[in-house]
């Protein structure tokens, strides 16, 4: 089994799937995850599928030079954002993936999140285009490698009632007497 970037917590609430050399551009792919991270299968794969459609958009923040305009981005209290098709087929592919190990482990499908996203560069693949006048220039793709883990969420307990008596120090002690008094006067 292969090294993940971060290990869960808990192993037996989560599953994880990775792709490498993927064919897919490092800078898109690396702020689709950013933008995923963090959120419910359901709710990730909704998104995803609305920004496939053109319908929602991904905020670009640190790879955001020469990145267009967009009022899609206004949700994300950013201008600059994108629809990066072919790297949301990759993570929503891997996302599906996941859920598919989650649910051979027997997790519960519907309470897993993205607890981990990570988007690595593999190396560059080299090719060449021929320019006027007899030169040649590179002519490189950018491919990565994803990897995630996802994190069945714990049923959330109840706060118990606290019956205590809340404990002050001799200073807070003394501005509730004064203001008791200031309030009785």
């Amino acid at each position: 089994m292969a090294r993940y970037g971060a290990t869960s917590v808990n192993p037996t609430k989560s599953a994880s799937s990775r792709g490498s050399y993927l064919r897919v551009s490092y800078k898109n792919t690396h702020e689709t995850a950013v933008a995923v991270k963090g959120m419910n299968t359901k709710k990730a794969i909704a998104y995803l599928e609305a920004v496939a459609e053109k319908k929602r958009a991904i905020p670009f923040y640190r790879h955001a030079g020469s990145i267009g305009r967009t009022a899609q981005g206004k949700e994300f209290g950013v201008t600059k954002a994108r629809w990066p098709v072919k790297s949301v087929k990759f993570v929503l592919d891997l996302i599906k993936n996941a859920e598919a190990n989650a649910d051979v482990k027997g997790l519960d499908t519907e309470k897993l999140s993205i607890s981990h996203i990570q988007v690595n560069q593999a190396p560059k693949q080299r090719r060449r285009t021929y320019r006027a006048h007899g030169r040649i220039n590179a002519y490189q793709s950018s491919p990565c490698h994803i990897e995630m883990i996802l994190t069945e969420a714990d049923e959330e307990v109840a706060k118990a009632k606290d019956n205590s008596k809340v404990r002050l120090n001799t200073r807070q002690v003394g501005r509730l007497t004064a203001q008791k008094r200031l309030t009785k006067a």
